[in-house]
């Protein structure tokens, strides 16, 4: 007897118990990089983003989410490429979104949640590091080391969650 469970198990060949179909919400699986301060692990690095930077290339925001989420504090974040692994990601978005190459990382810790009317999956990987200079890089308005309990209100994109699963 074949089940007619829908499992989460996706493939190109929808041999049963896979699908081809994709959630209805969508599914998005990211890498978000959380750098503490040398010495102040109550404050983790944040930024403003700048949207007219490339961030459909750099983070996966289209034109139109970048402008929006561009008032709020955000961590540095990206989707995974196709075929890029956790580590990987984290790996270019300290390159490409900080500058920053050889910071070592701990993680990740893994997280899932889902998210809307339509069942939204978000399936993320938090990778932790620690530096004591603030990195500078034109992808963002500003970036500094903030206290997330003092600037919550200004958060954007479900950010205080990831910071919560990471025990921030």
């Amino acid at each position: 007897m074949t089940t007619d469970r829908k499992f989460a198990a996706f493939s190109k060949q929808a041999i049963p118990p896979r699908l081809r179909k994709m959630p209805e919400g969508g599914m998005c699986i990211s890498a978000f990089v959380i750098v503490s301060k040398k010495g102040d692990r109550g404050k983790v690095l944040m930024g403003k983003i700048n949207p007219s930077a490339n961030w459909d290339h750099i983070g996966a925001l289209d034109t139109k989410r970048a402008v929006r989420v561009s008032v709020g504090w955000m961590l540095p974040s990206s989707h995974l490429m196709l075929y890029e692994t956790p580590e990987g990601a984290a790996r270019r978005i300290l390159r490409e979104q900080l500058s920053v190459r050889n910071m070592k990382l701990e993680g990740p810790l893994p997280f899932a949640d889902t998210s809307g009317l339509e069942n939204h999956w978000d399936i993320g990987f938090i990778f932790l590091g620690e530096t004591d200079a603030t990195p500078k890089n034109a992808a963002w308005k500003e970036l500094a080391f903030v206290d997330p309990g003092e600037v919550n209100k200004d958060v954007v994109r479900s950010q205080l969650d990831v910071l919560a699963y990471a025990g921030k």
